[in-house]
Order: structure tokens, then C-alpha cells, then sequence
């Protein structure tokens, strides 16, 4: 298993810039990392390919990158971002540069990790914190490895530095050679997962020095780089075996399952496959679990049968409880062949590492149950199909643009009374649960409205005034719970400072009336909303309604409407803002009428065919992925030939 990579686009790929006067060359290489949890990792590999591709063209020339330098390297990099992204929770930039690499002195290495967030402190290893497993090592690791460190403030900007010097520089005396080596050897170039094969003998000194250091930074950036509890257990086992141990297993309680359910076996490794299988039984016949009163430390455990090489082998066991939050989550055993006990060294390194393993399965199980009720609120607020309406045909795309999580917009094609058919597409303020409420109101209350009859710019005017008197409720509600807190903090710690919420919520609206000559009467209003676009068969596009207030923010507003026809073989366009504000540095997607201009390219496409191309234009606009609701609605008049996008001919 190697490293677990993230998007793409995340990590750019580094190159050489050539600055400064006299043709002094400065190699320097940049990057721009997400706040989350996966750009420790992310800024390893970056650090590791920048010093790679320098190496290649002789910088420095007296070939200093060695391999305590690269490790210090990367151990400082993965460090500083990870307290950039825990302590900021902004994205952070990544610069690597060379000093004076054509200079007479060694070259020294300068790396800058900067956040956006400088009314924030960099967290300070002497300052108390509850569990140093969830924080890093930090400053303390930092002003271990390299020569000089600092911290600079910049107007909406905080950079912490620091300089590293080359590998000829360390001075290393003759004493610490064995541990430099241990550590070279464990950690070499991204092995962290792929150690040596057939690894006769383990030299356990070089954990208690910066070998554990670098294998805790590089397992953290793994274990967390995980949303699933089976893959961050495969990940912990693979981590440790043959490193620290010659086997490893690990047993996961059941989430909801009570005291009474018993846990089961995530995995078994050993340095020898064949053995695997044999200890597995073993294990699987007395699932491990350890008391709470046993505490966080390791716990001697008698050596199973099936663990050793030969069936009459012996040797040492340590388990450990993985905890995360207070709540047991499981056990971790590992063994070693021949050994009456484990190391001092080796089970500190082993307590560490398994209370990373704890934060990682807390994390991943609180990812599946976040995970879990977001797909039942999405099939709850959206509509299980779309209406079928005579003559007209209708393509929709919806992708949530976070992962796991509800998102703001949603759709609806429902038919009402009077040969009817109404559409709606809507974008509630913000994601998650807040916005799910909303959701969960204005799509039962839009049918309601629609089928009693109402016209387009009526049901427009009633729902706004149904989302003021909720809010207002809402408002009320809180003030209720501020006057009887009595302006202290309520369960749960959260001071209530503003009881109002806010309910916005723009809405493109619309009904669709079939002609006796084969088109669509269509009327139609927007509130707030990217406005629909007409393309005709010509590839002409014009806007198809004129702009209004969003719902929820103003009281005294009368929505206005507008009605034209749709011939044969016109669509209507309808898309939300994650589309027409899809960003790419600067730019938007509609800057300049981008999304016209896509459209009026689709010109003989299917309605399927054009939802498919706008789909594939917004996500080809940025390197980066969508990171905002995606929803576009296409309504296209049968009774025309149409292109495909395969450029086929279909009939309609």
C-alpha cells in the first residue's frame, strides 16, 4: 500500500524560480495547500519531489540534500502545516527555497508554511493541551531540527519559518551514527508503508530519537488521511508490521452495538503471510477488550497460539486501548517473536501511535454518521423522480459539493391541477443541517402552494412570507432560551449571542402549460436566482426572466413573473450558483456570459447531451474540484433532430 494521495490538483508540481542580482540562482518551489487534515501528507510529498528535482540538476552542487536533511526536511514541513491547518484552519501556502547554493558555505534549506488567520497564535508545545497525539510535536520538534525558526506577520498573513541547514553542517559525532542510521533506514524516501523485505534484525535505538519523530509525522499524515475505520485499521497494521512488530491485530467495537456486543477482529498482519492465517482463528475465538480501569497505557497480554514462526516459538505481547473523545473504540495487540518484553523505546512509540490510530477511527466513524444522515435527509428533501411531461423532456444534474454533507440546493418537477407541470430549483443559504430545515419547509410548501391554484408570482409572495414568520419563530424561540439561560452559557458551552437565523433562499420558479401546436407555455420568476437562459435551435441564447429579491430578507415585496412560449426544439436552461460562480482564481464560470456562451454551443444537442456538456465545462473550468452545490435543470420542447454528444443523429 503506498501513500494515500489527495486530489490532483491539490499539490502542484514544483519547479525552479531564478531570482535575485548577479546571477545569484535561488531555486525555489511554491504550493498552495487546503485546510484540512490530508495537507500534512500532501506538503511531504511536495518538499520530498522539490529537493528530487533539484537534486537532478545539481543544486546545490555539492550535493547536500542527504538523507537527514530530506528527513528533517519533511518532518518540519509536515509539522508546521499540520499546526497551520489545526490552529488557523485556513488554506496554507508552502514555500521551499535554497540559500546561497553557488555560495562558499554549505547550502542551507528555508522552508515558509503561511496561513491566513494572524489574530490566531502558533501553538506553543510548553502551553497545556489535552492530548499531544491530535496536535503534533510542533514548535518543540521545529526548534530541535533546524538552525533558526521564526514567525512573521503580514497584514492578513502569519508565515512561520525555518532554516535547515545541509547535511555536511550537523556535525554529526561518531555516537549518534547508529541512530542517524536507524532512522535513514526506516523512514528512506517515502518507505514508510514499503519497509525492507526479509528484515533480519531491528535496531530499536533510532525510535527514541528522531526516527520516532518522523515515523509518528508521516503516520499521522496517513491514519488521518483516512474516512473509513476498516482502512485506517489496514493502515495502522501495515504501519507497524515488521517495523515495530513481528505481528499486529487489531479489534474495532461495534458503534451502537452495547456493552453486551462483542467486538470483531478489523485485521491480523504478520511479517510472514502463511501465519496469518493461522493466528486469525486464535484471536477470532476471544475477541480483545480491555477495561476502562486498565487506563491509556500498554497491558502485558499472555502469547497466543498460531503467533510465532514455530508452533513451540514464545515471545512478548502488548495491548493497547484505542480510545478517541473518552470513548473506547477498540484494541490493538502486537507481538514480537523470541523477546520477553518489548523495548521502552518501542512502547512509548507504540502508545503514541496508537492514540493517533484512536483519533483517526474517531474521526472516520464521525465522517460515516455525519456521512450516514445526510444520505437519509437527501432522500427525505429531494424527490424520489421527476415528473414525465408530455411533449417536453427534461435532463437534471445535482451533486452536492460537500462530501457527506447536505447540501443547499434542490430540485423539484412535480404536475398540478389544470394540466400543469411546475419546476423549481433552489439554493438555501450555507450547507448542512441549517440548511436542510430550510429545504425540508420550502419544497412541501411549494407543491402546496402550487396545486391550490396559486399563480407563479403568488406562490413567490406567500413562501416569502412563510420563511419571515418561521424565522421570526426561530427568533423568538431564542430569546426565550437567552432570557432563561440568563445570559450565561447553555448545555453544551455555546453562548447564544443573536437569536436570528438566517432563512434566505433564492428560488427560480416556473409552470409549463402544453400548446395545442406542440409547444410549452411557459411562465416563470426568479427571486435571487441565476437567471434561466432560452437557447433556440439557431444557437441564439437570451435570458428568460428578469432578476428579484431573494425570499426571506425583505417583507413588503410583490414578485413579478414573466411568460413566453417554447417552440419545438427550444430548451430552457436553469442552474443554480454553484455554476455560474464555479471559480478559478479570479475568474467566475459566467464572467464575461461563460455560461451563454457554453450553451449556445450546445445548439442540436439532446437534453441529456447539454446537461452533460455544462457539467463537463464547469468542472474542466478549475483544476480544483466543485467546492459548492451543483444543480442545472434542462427543459427542451420535443418535435426536433438532435446531436448527441458523440455527434450521432437521434430523433427525439
Amino acid at each position: 500500500m503506498g501513500p494515500i494521495p489527495l486530489q490532483r490538483d491539490t499539490v502542484q508540481r514544483p519547479g525552479t524560480v531564478v531570482a535575485g542580482q548577479s546571477g545569484d540562482a535561488r531555486p525555489a518551489a511554491r504550493t498552495s495547500l487546503p485546510g484540512i487534515p490530508q495537507a500534512s501528507a500532501a506538503a511531504r510529498r511536495f518538499v520530498r519531489a522539490a529537493l528530487t528535482d533539484w537534486t537532478g540538476l545539481g543544486l546545490p552542487s555539492s550535493g547536500e540534500f542527504g538523507e537527514r536533511l530530506t528527513d528533517d526536511a519533511l518532518t518540519v514541513a509536515s509539522e508546521l502545516v499540520t499546526n497551520a491547518v489545526v490552529h488557523a484552519g485556513t488554506a496554507v501556502e508552502l514555500l521551499l527555497r535554497l540559500e546561497d547554493p553557488a555560495g562558499p558555505e554549505p547550502a542551507a534549506l528555508v522552508l515558509e508554511i503561511t496561513d491566513h488567520h494572524p489574530a490566531r497564535s502558533v501553538r506553543d508545545e510548553r502551553a497545556d493541551r489535552p492530548d499531544p497525539a491530535e496536535y503534533g510535536r510542533g514548535l518543540q520538534l521545529v526548534a530541535t531540527l533546524a538552525e533558526s525558526w521564526g514567525i512573521t506577520y503580514r497584514t492578513g498573513l502569519k508565515t512561520v519559518w525555518a532554516r535547515l541547514l545541509g547535511d555536511d553542517r550537523y556535525g554529526l559525532p561518531d555516537t549518534e551514527a547508529a541512530d542517524d542510521a536507524s532512522r535513514r533506514r526506516g523512514l528512506r524516501d517515502g518507505g514508510i508503508l514499503t519497509p525492507a523485505a526479509g528484515q533480519a534484525a531491528r535496531d530499536d535505538a533510532g525510535w527514541a530519537g528522531r526516527g520516532g519523530l518522523s515515523f509518528l509525522a508521516d503516520a499521522s499524515g496517513l491514519l488521518a488521511g483516512q474516512l473509513d475505520e476498516d482502512t485506517v485499521a489496514s493502515t495502522a497494521g501495515r504501519l507497524l508490521v515488521p517495523r515495530l512488530a513481528d505481528w499486529c491485530a487489531i479489534w474495532l467495537e461495534s458503534e451502537g452495538g452495547g456493552p453486551a456486543a462483542a467486538p470483531r477482529l478489523a485485521g491480523v498482519w504478520h511479517t510472514d503471510e502463511a501465519r496469518t492465517e493461522l493466528l486469525r482463528p486464535t484471536l477470532e475465538k476471544e475477541p480483545l477488550r480491555l477495561p476502562g480501569s486498565v487506563g491509556a497505557g500498554p497491558v502485558p497480554i499472555p502469547w497466543p497460539g498460531g503467533a510465532a514462526e514455530r508452533g513451540d516459538g514464545t515471545g512478548a505481547a502488548l495491548a493497547h486501548r484505542i480510545v478517541s473523545g473518552g470513548r473506547t473504540l477498540g484494541a490493538l495487540l502486537v507481538g514480537r517473536e523470541g523477546d520477553d518484553h518489548i523495548p521502552d523505546e518501542v512502547a512509548i512509540l507504540l502508545a503514541d501511535f496508537v492514540r493517533r490510530v484512536g483519533l483517526a477511527v474517531g474521526a472516520a466513524r464521525a465522517y460515516t454518521r455525519q456521512a450516514t444522515i445526510s444520505r437519509i435527509l437527501q432522500r427525505g428533501l429531494l424527490p424520489s423522480k421527476v415528473a414525465e411531461i408530455p411533449g417536453v423532456t427534461s435532463a437534471l444534474v445535482y451533486e452536492p459539493g460537500d462530501d457527506g454533507v447536505v447540501g443547499g440546493d434542490f430540485y423539484d418537477l412535480f404536475p398540478c391541477p389544470g394540466g400543469r407541470w411546475c419546476f423549481v430549483l433552489g439554493d438555501v443559504q450555507g450547507s448542512g443541517p441549517e440548511a436542510a430545515v430550510v429545504t425540508g419547509l420550502a419544497r412541501p410548501w411549494l407543491r402546496l402552494l402550487s396545486r391550490e391554484g396559486f399563480r407563479v408570482g403568488e406562490v413567490l409572495d406567500r413562501l416569502n412570507r412563510l420563511l419571515l414568520d418561521d424565522a421570526m419563530e426561530a427568533a423568538e424561540a431564542a430569546a426565550l432560551m437567552v432570557a432563561a439561560a440568563g445570559g450565561q452559557q447553555l448545555q453544551g458551552g455555546e453562548q447564544i449571542q443573536d437569536g436570528t437565523q438566517s432563512r434566505f433562499l433564492s428560488l427560480l420558479y416556473g409552470s409549463l402549460v402544453p400548446l395545442p401546436d406542440g409547444g410549452v407555455r411557459c411562465t416563470v420568476a426568479s427571486a435571487g436566482h441565476p437567471l434561466p437562459l432560452l437557447l433556440r435551435p439557431d444557437g441564439s441564447v437570451r435570458p428568460a426572466a428578469e432578476p428579484q429579491v431573494l425570499l426571506g430578507v425583505v417583507e413588503d415585496v410583490a414578485y413579478d413573473s414573466q411568460s413566453f412560449d417554447l417552440a419545438p426544439g427550444d430548451s430552457l436552461l436553469c442552474v443554480t450558483d454553484g455554476v455560474t460562480e464555479r471559480r478559478s482564481g479570479r475568474l467566475m464560470f459566467d464572467d464575461g456570459d461563460g455560461l451563454a456562451r457554453v450553451l449556445a454551443g450546445c445548439a442540436g444537442l439532446t437534453a441529456a447531451g447539454m446537461a452533460d456538456r455544462i457539467k463537463q465545462a464547469v468542472h474542466a473550468f478549475a483544476e480544483r474540484p466543485p467546492d459548492d452545490d451543483l444543480a442545472l435543470l434542462v427543459l427542451q420542447v420535443d418535435g426536433e433532430r438532435h446531436t448527441d454528444v458523440r455527434g450521432d443523429s437521434a430523433g427525439e
